[in-house]
């Protein structure tokens, strides 16, 4: 391949080097984009120098491939948090909804660093290591207290609160708390949930507003 040629297949594919880019940077908000399109321009340079026709896959596939390789390993190297931590996190929080799901509560981080001693380890060592960006939401379930002198009876009204919908949720129906927990636990969207439990996507959104109306009332008549 020529220089000309080369540059022109550069040019070229550019607009998947900047897609890609968008798409990691909608998953990892805290990444900049820049430096992720940097790092995609460095993948399409290796894809278009290692390209071999007759292997029989198309230069877009290769490409697409050598470029969300090298934008993920872009994003790996600037996280202050190692993979092994971030792994151990996940899978404990991917257990706890499975837990939830079986025996109709939530289990509390406590509850779970007790059976794991090296999860409580893990997540002080995430929580320590993370950037704190004032542009970024905080995680959820985290709020900032605007006032620090403020009347600790608020705290504990707002636990208070958040213990009054988790057994709200606990008294659903087992379907019905299922698609609760899966779509505002693990951020499931609900034509997603379909599959998993064998209904319709129609079925799981009758099952989902069956559920809201259920909370509303049963908060409604413990309020």
């Amino acid at each position: 391949m020529s220089g000309a040629e080369r540059e022109a297949q550069i040019r070229r594919f550019l607009p998947l080097v900047r897609s890609i880019a968008r798409r990691i940077h909608r998953l990892v908000p805290n990444a900049e984009l820049d430096d992720l399109i940097s790092e995609g321009c460095v993948g399409l340079l290796r894809a278009v120098d290692a390209f071999d026709p007759e292997r029989g896959v198309s230069f877009y596939h290769f490409a697409r491939k050598v470029i969300m390789g090298a934008v993920l390993n872009g994003v790996r190297r600037n996280d202050p948090v190692n993979e092994r931590l971030r792994r151990t996190v996940r899978n404990a929080d991917r257990l706890r909804y499975a837990l939830a799901q079986q025996l109709g509560s939530l289990p509390t981080h406590a509850e779970m660093e007790a059976h794991d001693p090296k999860l409580a380890r893990a997540r002080i060592e995430a929580h320590r290591r993370a950037a704190l960006s004032l542009d970024s939401p905080l995680p959820h379930g985290e709020r900032v207290a605007l006032d620090r002198a403020g009347d600790p009876q608020n705290v504990v009204a707002l636990r208070l609160e958040r213990q009054r919908v988790h057994r709200a949720i606990a008294a659903l129906p087992p379907r019905e708390r299922r698609v609760v927990l899966m779509r505002y636990f693990t951020e499931t969207r609900l034509r997603d949930l379909a599959e998993p439990m064998h209904i319709s996507p129609q079925r799981v959104s009758q099952l989902h507003l069956r559920a809201m109306r259920h909370l509303r009332e049963t908060l409604k008549q413990s309020a």
